[in-house]
């Protein structure tokens, strides 16, 4: 069967009705000859194989997207660039398709066409980045109604006639811009696109940016909400206008969920240098909101973010500024808002329907574990993914908190009343895994692009700051268990020094949100699923401060290595029953 037709009739009549649409979808979208007609002879092959349900035109944009993304098109200057310059966008706009849909329609596509790895990761990455883009919007239209005026009641505007145009930087205005500056940003800084903490920081550094530029402006009253608590008490003075935009990045994250160091150290070594960039090569001009200023750079950031969305990114992150943002990303109806409803408030609407979509795909929550619930505290009131992210970063902070990344003078005390002192051994071992850990963090994978190496230093250190506070606890519960016995045997254990080190750093990656989560960390260590899972228990034991998400996310693992990772051919499972002669031991003698 062939769509909806079954008869031979049918099926010729429905070629030709598809080889119609195709070629007036190319046509819209100028399309090239070559990528059409591959287009149109993977689509007939997917066609006469499989039961395609649904609109045809938007198979066809499936088959259309993966036939542009397969070629490269020459550019002058910049050597050869990926694909043929037909963004995603523009596809997905000329088909009427959405999104969310998009997403659904690509992955049966992917498996119906046997499209490689490659292309399937490229598009785990599109999606991860639609859903962290979609949270962080979420989380920018309230802070900058907080921030700026409202722009309800605002009249309609004009843009044909250029006598009727308003005052160029209009609030409405602003908003835009300053969503266009972070995406843009963000697009430059390959490492921060899909990670939550770091995206969500760099948002509140352009948020910072653009206030305190507003604060400079002539029309600031316009501009400006003076109810902002942020707002420096020397701004609230008529003609008070100081030669520096100040800053309010302290009091945007005590007011909304920011991690004051975090966003400090962001704009510090991100975004302060790349803004720089942007004013030498005048791509900006300074008094970012000053007529006739903004004007230009409203253009500029526009202009240069399209390009980027042709040659880099596909997916056109301004979608969520549109009246049709609710057509467009694939959110279900609401009733239309009253007439003089503010805009900004629909566009809030639109954007809390996508629970629906990340109900079915949960990758920014912890999934709930069926074993391990003795060790999970009451629930505590996390209530947007952003804040629960900070939260789990900032219960990170408090939990290593006066330490150092250095064993403590009690546990170096432990080490020396060993037979053999292990802390050569040990610290050597640390230098190792960290060595290895920042390499594979940093480094360019089918899966990931690599991160910043500070934020692989960062990430490191506080987890051996971890491993020592863990280490110590751990060995002071053996101490007092076995009566002062010789430590050494213990210590000198390898897999279990690399399991807790692994351990420590699965904690803080999740705390950070990144896709680096289990089993990436035991991959680059080389690490059998079986001694992971045996540290577990012991570190969750071991640390009062998890909060329940991490351990609800150990749980988590520990159910994976149970299910299946545990029973596979080269597991040191079965080299643990055979030297136990297969006497497999009851639920009694392993029970705590």
């Amino acid at each position: 069967m062939r769509g909806d037709e079954s008869d031979s009739d049918s099926g010729r009549t429905d070629e030709s009705s598809v080889r119609k649409s195709l070629e007036m979808l190319c046509q819209e979208l100028n399309m090239d000859e070559q990528t059409a007609s591959e287009a149109m002879q993977n689509f007939k092959s997917i066609w006469n194989t499989y039961t395609l349900e649904g609109e045809v035109v938007h198979w066809l944009a499936c088959s259309l997207y993966a036939a542009c993304r397969k070629g490269s098109t020459p550019t002058v200057g910049k050597g050869v660039m990926e694909g043929n310059c037909v963004s995603l966008t523009r596809i997905l706009r000329t088909s009427k398709l959405s999104l969310i849909q998009f997403f659904n329609k690509m992955k049966k596509w992917s498996d119906m066409s046997n499209l490689s790895q490659e292309f399937r990761n490229r598009m785990g990455r599109l999606e991860r980045t639609f859903e962290v883009s979609t949270v962080i919007f979420r989380k920018f239209e309230p802070i900058f109604m907080d921030m700026f005026q409202d722009p309800q009641g605002e009249p309609p505007r004009q843009p044909r006639s250029r006598k009727h145009r308003r005052l160029p930087c209009h609030v409405s205005d602003v908003f835009k811009f300053c969503w266009t500056l972070f995406v843009y940003t963000k697009g430059n800084f390959r490492m921060i696109g899909d990670d939550l903490v770091n995206s969500y920081h760099l948002l509140l550094c352009c948020l910072d940016l653009v206030f305190g530029n507003a604060l400079l402006c002539s029309n600031r009253k316009d501009l400006v909400n003076p109810l902002f608590k942020g707002l420096p008490s020397i701004f609230r003075l008529e003609n008070n206008t100081p030669d520096e935009p100040p800053c309010v990045i302290d009091r945007l994250c005590e007011l909304h969920d920011g991690l004051v160091v975090e966003a400090k150290g962001i704009k510090e070594h991100y975004f302060k240098p790349y803004i720089k960039r942007l004013f030498e090569r005048q791509e900006l001009l300074t008094d970012l909101l000053d007529t006739p200023n903004f004007l230009d750079n409203n253009k500029a950031i526009n202009r240069e973010y399209e390009e980027y969305v042709l040659t880099v990114g596909d997916f056109d992150e301004r979608v969520f500024l549109g009246a049709d943002a609710d057509e467009e990303i694939g959110t279900p109806r609401k009733a239309a808002p009253e007439p003089r409803a503010c805009q900004l408030s629909a566009r809030m609407q639109v954007e809390s329907n996508l629970q629906q979509h990340f109900e079915k795909k949960r990758t920014l929550a912890p999934s709930t574990p069926l074993t391990g619930r003795r060790y999970l505290k009451e629930k505590e009131l996390l209530v947007t993914p952003v804040s629960s992210a900070t939260q789990s970063v900032s219960r990170l902070q408090s939990m290593v908190s006066g330490l150092r990344s250095a064993p403590s003078e009690a546990l170096m005390q432990i080490f020396k009343s060993c037979s053999r002192d292990p802390i050569v051994a040990i610290l050597g071992r640390v230098k190792t895994l960290g060595e290895t850990f920042k390499q594979h963090y940093t480094k360019d994978s089918e899966e990931l692009p690599g991160s910043h190496m500070d934020f692989a230093e960062n990430r490191m250190k506080l987890a051996e700051i971890l491993y020592y506070k863990i280490l110590e606890n751990v060995m002071a519960q053996e101490t007092r268990r076995l009566h002062g016995k010789d430590m050494a045997v213990l210590l000198e254990q390898d897999i279990f020094h690399c399991s807790l080190m692994a351990c420590c750093l699965e904690v803080v990656l999740f705390a950070y949100s990144s896709q680096r989560t289990f089993p990436w960390i035991i991959s680059i260590f080389k690490l059998r699923p079986f001694y992971f899972f045996k540290v577990i228990e012991v570190f969750i034991r071991s640390e009062e401060g998890l909060s329940r998400d991490m351990v609800k996310h150990l749980n988590s693992i520990e159910e994976q290595v149970l299910e299946c990772r545990a029973w596979t051919a080269d597991s040191v499972l079965w080299e643990a029953l055979e030297q136990a002669h297969n006497k497999v031991p009851t639920v009694e003698e392993v029970s705590i």
